[in-house]
């Protein structure tokens, strides 16, 4: 691990962008950081380069992804049916099932170098979560982990009426992250009966905007989020 740690984080807000155009940012973020670790091994302390972090914030038009370690089984809509529903599904390199993203689901692709932070994926996940948990908490809204999944669920503890409201999956290398977490503001729900979200069959799927029995500000949303995201990782923010 360098010995100067970079906390600097910049906060990029893309809006409503194409899962592709997303996925391919994300991938040259998470290209270059590994590329200037890759050169730090081969320079003195004194004369390597900080590593870059970003913290990205968007929505999707309609579109399934399936995680590699998912099974293509759990898309229950035939594929030629997609373009019925507007949607479009992508085979993409994270850990985890299948998901849908949406219009009014809160997106946010953390793309850092875990050496500037702390080198443990399980403290990683657990920190994703427990921003998402902070900020339905400030919206009035009781939210856990549940043992043995990821993501950020309601009523966890009792698995017959446990809902999940935030999916997570993510991916790493030499501690650099890309993909990130799914919170459901406003998100249309009926697209998850097209699936079997994350892989899980008998638990339901929720938004805030049912939860609250009305529409959210995504954008006070984002920002509750934000702040919660870069204390919790102790993050100096720039905008």
């Amino acid at each position: 691990m360098n010995s100067v740690l970079n906390r600097s984080t910049e906060l990029i807000d893309l809006g409503l962008i194409d899962y592709q155009q997303a996925w391919d940012y994300q991938t040259t973020l998470f290209k270059k950081i590994l590329s200037q670790k890759s050169e730090n091994r081969s320079l003195p302390t004194d004369e390597q380069k900080l590593t870059d972090n970003y913290l990205i914030f968007c929505e999707h038009p309609h579109v399934y992804t399936l995680g590699q370690s998912g099974n293509e089984k759990n898309l229950v809509i035939p594929p030629e049916k997609l373009s019925s529903l507007g949607a479009r599904f992508y085979h993409i390199n994270r850990g985890g099932d299948i998901t849908y993203h949406g219009p009014g689901q809160l997106v946010v692709y953390p793309v850092l170098d875990l050496e500037n932070f702390f080198t443990d994926i399980h403290r990683y996940m657990r920190t994703l979560e427990e921003a998402v948990i902070q900020t339905l908490n400030h919206f009035q809204l009781t939210a856990g982990q549940m043992k043995g999944l990821t993501g950020v669920w309601l009523d966890g503890d009792t698995p017959a009426k446990a809902r999940k409201i935030c999916a997570m999956g993510v991916k790493t290398s030499r501690w650099v992250t890309m993909h990130g977490l799914a919170l459901n503001v406003n998100t249309d729900l009926t697209y998850f009966n097209h699936i079997v979200p994350c892989g899980i069959s008998d638990k339901a799927v929720t938004s805030m905007e049912k939860e609250l029995h009305t529409k959210q500000d995504t954008k006070q949303v984002k920002e509750i989020l934000r702040l919660n995201l870069t204390s919790l990782f102790n993050m100096k923010p720039i905008i």
